[in-house]
C-alpha cells in the first residue's frame, strides 16, 4: 500500500519531507500538499518574510522529486478564507490541514508540537519531524577572522567588516568583488534554514522586509525591500568576553558596585563596548552569589549558565518584567533601554526593589540621565538611577553618582528659592558637575561651573531677552551678576521699559524671579567684540536695524547662525540703514523673513 503523507506548513518550512525522501525513507510515497499550507506560505512570502520563501522552495523541490519519479505529488483541500488567515493564530489554517489528512486517510507530517498533539487527539496518524541539522560551518563564517567584530553584506557592494575591538575599530573591505543580489539571498536563506533547524539558533523577530536571527553567538539582521533599498545582511559577533578585572576600575567603584549601587546605567555610543561591560558586571554579581537575570531583545549577551536570559514575553517586555517581579532576582540587566516604555518598565522594577542594570545609548553620561528626566518625576530619579557608568573605547571613561537634596540651586541667592535638587557628582572626586531641578514649569539639567555667569543667570538673561523682545520695540543689552539683572537701554526708552509706576518692570521681575536694575547705555562696560540683538524692520527701500544711540558712529557687523553677512555704519540716531536691493539687504531680508536671529557684532 502506498504511503500517503500530508505535510503542514511547519514541515515544509523545515524541509523535513524532501530530506527524508533523499535519504531513501519515503521513496514512492504520495505527498499531498494542502492548499491551506500553500496559501499560508504565499502570504508569508508576500509579506517579505523569509520563512515563506523557504517553504515555497521546499514545494518546488518536491516537484523536482516528483518529476524524477521518486514520489507522487498532488494538492488537495480548500484554500483558507481571509477570515481564516486573520485568525490563523487560533488554529483555523491548521484545522484545514488536518481535515485534508483525515479525508485522504493520510499521515500528517508536522514539526509543530501543538499540531501533532491535536491531530493525535483526533485519532490521526502523525509523524513529528525535526529538520536535519545542517552539516559543516555556515558559509558566512568565511568572512570572519579573529579580529572581526561584524560583517556587512550588501547587494552590488564588496563585503565589508569592522575589525578591531569595541571603541577602536576600522571598516575594511574583505574583498574587492561586489556581492550579487543572488549571493546575499543565498546566504540569507541558509541563515533562515539553520535558524529553524538548529537548537542553538532561532528567529528572534520577523517583519515585512526584515528578520532578526540569533545564531549561536552571532546576532544577524537580514533586510530587503520594501524595508531597505537592497538585500543586505549584518552579522555581529562578540569579539571578546571581559571580566570586571579587565576594566580600569578603582577599589572605591568596585566597593560601590558591590554594596551600594542598585540602579545602574551603562551609557556610551554605539560600538563603545556597553554590552560587553554589562555582561562582565552581570557575571561579577553572579560570582558574588546574587541571582541575576537579563531582559534582552535579541538575546545576545554572552553570559554564563548561571544567568537566565529572557526575551519579550508574548512580544512585550512588560510581561517579562511582570514575571521577573515574581521571581525577585537580585539584579536584572535590561539591554537595552531605549523607548519610553522601556524606561517606565526599568523604573517600575527598580522601585519594586529589584537591582537594575540598564544599557543606554548616549553620547555623554549626562545625556543618559536626561533621558530619564523627560520620563520620570524628578524626586524619584535618584531612587531609580544612583550610578551612571560611561563607556568609551571599551573602558570606563566616567562615573557619576546621583543624590537628592533640598537646597538653593547654584546661582540662586534667595533662601526662599530652596527646592529639591538632584546632584550629579563625579564619583571619584565627588565634584558637583550638574544639578537637576524644576524652575517654574520646566525641569533644568544645569552644569555647575566657574563661569562668570551661572547657569541660572544665563537662563535669566535669555528669558529677559525673549520677554523684552515680545514687549518692546527698542534695542537693549542685559547683564546678570550676583543674582541681579542689569538692563541697559537708550535713556529715551527707559521710561517705556519701566512702565507707569514701575508696573512693567515689576511684572518682569516677578516672572524672572530676580531683581532688575535699568540703566542707560553709558553706564555699560565696553562691549567691543561682543554681540547684541537688534530690532530689524523693513521700509519700502531699506532694511532698518536699530542698535541704539550708544553705538552711533560705529561700524557694526551682522551675523546669522555664526555666518557674517556684512557690515554697515550706525547713524546719529543709532540706526543702520541698508538698501534692500544690495547684497547685504537681500541677506538681512531673507534672514528676517525666515525668523532667524540677527546678531550685531560691535567692532
Amino acid at each position: 500500500m502506498v504511503m500517503k503523507l500530508v505535510p503542514d506548513t511547519s514541515a515544509l518550512i523545515n524541509r523535513a519531507v524532501s530530506e527524508r525522501i533523499q535519504e531513501g525513507d519515503w521513496v514512492g510515497a504520495e505527498v499531498i500538499v494542502p492548499n491551506a499550507a500553500v496559501a499560508e506560505l504565499e502570504i508569508q512570502a508576500n509579506s517579505k518574510k523569509e520563512k515563506g520563501f523557504v517553504g515555497l522552495e521546499e514545494i518546488k523541490h518536491l516537484q523536482t522529486l516528483a518529476s524524477a519519479g521518486k514520489i507522487k505529488l498532488r494538492f488537495a483541500g480548500d484554500r483558507p478564507s481571509p477570515e481564516d488567515i486573520r485568525f490563523s493564530r487560533f488554529g483555523l489554517v491548521d484545522a484545514k490541514i488536518r481535515d485534508v489528512a483525515l479525508q485522504e486517510q493520510a499521515t500528517l507530517v508536522t514539526a509543530d508540537r501543538v499540531q501533532a498533539d491535536v491531530a493525535e487527539a483526533y485519532g490521526l496518524k502523525v509523524i513529528r519531524v525535526r529538520a536535519k541539522k545542517a552539516s559543516g560551518v555556515p558559509s558566512f563564517e568565511e568572512f570572519f577572522d579573529n579580529h572581526t567584530m561584524s560583517v556587512h553584506l550588501r547587494a552590488n557592494v564588496p563585503p565589508m567588516a569592522k575589525k578591531g575591538k569595541p571603541g577602536k575599530f576600522k571598516l575594511v573591505k574583505i574583498r574587492d568583488t561586489p556581492m550579487s543580489e543572488e549571493d546575499v539571498k543565498k546566504i540569507a536563506m541558509e541563515i533562515i534554514e539553520r535558524a529553524t533547524s538548529e537548537p542553538d539558533a532561532y528567529i528572534e523577530r520577523e517583519y515585512e522586509g526584515a528578520t532578526v536571527v540569533q545564531y549561536k553567538n552571532y546576532r544577524i539582521v537580514i533586510a530587503h525591500p520594501p524595508f531597505s533599498d537592497a538585500w543586505e545582511i549584518t552579522l555581529v559577533r562578540p569579539l571578546i568576553k571581559a571580566t570586571l578585572d579587565d576594566y580600569t576600575i578603582s577599589e572605591k567603584l568596585r566597593e560601590r558596585l558591590e554594596q551600594h549601587a542598585e540602579g545602574i546605567l551603562i551609557a556610551g555610543a554605539p560600538g563603545a563596548g556597553k554590552s560587553t561591560f554589562a555582561q562582565a558586571l552581570a557575571e561579577f554579581y553572579a560570582s558574588k552569589g546574587k541571582i541575576v537575570k537579563t531582559m534582552e531583545s535579541p538575546r545576545d549577551l554572552q553570559v554564563n549558565e548561571l544567568i537566565s536570559q529572557y526575551a519579550p514575553l508574548e512580544g512585550d517586555m512588560e510581561n517579562t518584567g511582570d514575571v521577573l517581579l515574581l521571581l525577585r532576582p537580585d539584579y536584572t540587566v535590561y539591554d537595552e533601554v531605549r523607548k519610553t516604555r522601556d524606561f517606565e518598565i526599568f523604573a517600575d522594577m527598580r522601585m519594586a526593589g529589584v537591582g537594575m542594570i540598564g544599557v543606554v545609548h548616549a553620547s555623554n553620561p549626562i545625556e543618559a540621565i536626561q533621558r530619564f528626566v523627560r520620563r520620570l518625576e524628578l524626586g524619584i530619579i535618584p531612587q531609580v538611577v544612583d550610578t551612571v557608568i560611561y563607556i568609551e573605547a571599551g573602558d570606563i571613561a566616567k562615573v557619576y553618582r546621583l543624590d537628592l537634596v533640598v537646597k538653593v540651586p547654584s546661582g540662586m541667592k534667595d533662601d526662599d528659592l530652596a527646592r529639591p535638587v538632584v546632584e550629579v557628582r563625579e564619583f571619584e572626586t565627588n565634584k558637583l558637575e550638574f544639578e537637576i531641578y524644576t524652575y517654574g514649569e520646566e525641569t533644568f539639567v544645569v552644569p555647575v561651573s566657574e563661569e562668570k555667569e551661572t547657569p541660572l543667570e544665563q537662563h535669566a538673561k535669555r528669558s529677559i531677552e525673549a520677554e523684552l523682545e515680545r514687549q518692546l520695540d527698542v534695542p537693549f543689552d542685559v547683564e546678570v551678576k550676583k543674582g541681579r539683572v542689569v538692563l541697559y537701554a537708550d535713556p529715551d526708552n527707559i521710561p517705556h521699559i519701566i512702565g507707569r509706576g514701575g508696573t512693567r518692570i515689576s511684572a518682569l521681575e516677578e516672572r524672572i524671579g530676580l531683581p532688575i536694575d535699568v540703566k542707560p547705555y553709558e553706564g555699560m562696560p565696553e562691549t567691543k567684540g561682543s554681540t547684541i540683538r537688534a530690532k530689524i524692520e523693513e521700509t519700502p527701500k531699506y532694511v532698518v536695524v536699530n542698535v541704539g544711540k550708544r553705538y552711533r558712529g560705529k561700524t557694526v557687523t551682522f551675523v546669522v547662525d555664526e555666518e557674517i553677512l556684512g557690515s554697515a555704519k550706525v547713524n546719529s540716531k543709532g540706526i543702520a540703514k541698508v538698501k534692500k536691493t544690495s547684497p547685504l539687504g537681500e541677506r538681512l531680508k531673507f534672514a528676517r523673513r525666515m525668523g532667524k536671529v540677527v546678531e550685531v557684532l560691535i567692532e
